[in-house]
């Protein structure tokens, strides 16, 4: 399968509980990875096996519940189930610890902390506790959910209605915070069409095209960038890759179909532009954060193979796992040298990287 220049990308994805299942397509193969998998297995093993160690006594990681989210989801997303909560104490204590932090409005996060990131810290939060597929957290969920709605801009003369910001009393509301919100949603089963209506607005004023964007600065590459007030951390309104994947990812949990133009931009400006080697745009910045989305925008997407800009065929899956492979410690962790974004913190770092490879592999 080939994802080609023209028309054909996007519709409802990861309901999460399937979030490593495609919509579309076949995707890879497990059995044209022979060679592959074992290595990638054994390579997730190495990094949740380093992560373990990594755990504080309160069960949390790092005292952030935001890496404490992220590292309890690398574990239970591993390909073979082989980190089941139920199975695993440790796991519990810090679903535990999320779980203690939860305040009365539904959010999950440190009030001491600051800032203390309100949606960030829920949504990632809540994709460890969907991950844990336990009924006994079905009333967290929901109101860890019903919080995350709240947040959600409705004002629609602002330009950043149908956002989902910080959360915090001077709210930014950014493009990454939105698709980390709609991640969290989806994954833990909720599908509200008037949350996703609104999200499409804000998404839409966020892509670099402008015959859906309403904003003066809007131009017609087909990329996304931070927010829809024209900032980009590539400057000067310019496109880059984490948000282009984080884009696409949300416009198919938002339900727009894969032929739709607004996808099939994006889908365009991530052939003309692939990559494994950087962040295209923001160079070794944001770097794993931008493997943890291409992994899920692109398994998403279900289509194996990308043809780029200069013809050349990519096997998407092969080449993220041989570069996550290659930069892999010996411990077994990993770290982005570019501070930027907190990705000098392995623990961090390891948890992207595990959940990258995780979504990647094949069914």
């Amino acid at each position: 399968m080939r994802l080609t220049n023209g028309h054909k990308y996007t519709t409802v994805l990861f309901a999460l509980i399937l979030w490593s299942q495609p919509l579309y397509g076949d995707n890879h193969a497990g059995s044209d990875y022979q060679d592959l998998n074992p290595k990638v297995l054994a390579a997730i093993d190495r990094g949740l096996e380093w992560l373990k160690m990594q755990q504080e006594d309160s069960g949390l990681f790092r005292h952030h519940p935001g890496i404490t989210g992220l590292a309890v989801t690398a574990f239970l997303r591993h390909p073979q189930n082989r980190y089941a909560e139920a199975e695993h104490p440790f796991i519990q204590k810090s679903i535990q610890a999320l779980l203690a932090m939860q305040q009365p409005n539904g959010g999950i996060y440190n009030v001491e902390m600051q800032p203390a990131l309100p949606n960030y810290n829920t949504s990632v939060s809540l994709m460890a506790l969907s991950s844990a597929k336990n009924p006994e957290y079905d009333a967290a969920i929901a109101k860890a959910q019903g919080f995350i709605k709240s947040l959600q801009v409705t004002d629609e003369s602002d330009v950043y209605f149908g956002g989902i910001g910080y959360g915090s009393r001077e709210s930014v509301h950014d493009l990454s915070n939105m698709s980390f919100a709609i991640q969290a949603l989806k994954e833990s089963g909720s599908d509200d069409p008037e949350v996703w209506n609104k999200a499409i607005k804000f998404l839409e004023r966020c892509q670099n095209r402008s015959e859906t964007n309403d904003q003066d600065w809007a131009g017609d590459d087909g990329g996304f960038i931070y927010a829809p007030d024209g900032e980009s951390k590539a400057e000067n309104h310019r496109s880059y890759a984490s948000m282009t994947y984080a884009g696409v990812l949300s416009f198919i949990y938002a339900k727009v179909d894969r032929n739709d133009p607004r996808v099939q931009g994006a889908v365009d400006w991530i052939q003309k532009h692939f990559t494994v080697e950087e962040n295209y745009g923001m160079e070794q910045q944001g770097l794993f954060y931008n493997y943890h989305t291409m992994a899920k925008a692109l398994k998403t997407y279900g289509e194996s193979t990308i043809v780029d800009g200069k013809g050349v065929s990519h096997d998407w899956y092969r080449e993220l796992a041989e570069k996550l492979m290659d930069e892999q410690n010996p411990e077994g962790f990993w770290v982005n040298e570019s501070s930027r974004w907190m990705e000098r913190d392995p623990v961090l770092v390891t948890s992207y990287a595990v959940i990258a490879l995780a979504t990647a592999y094949p069914e």
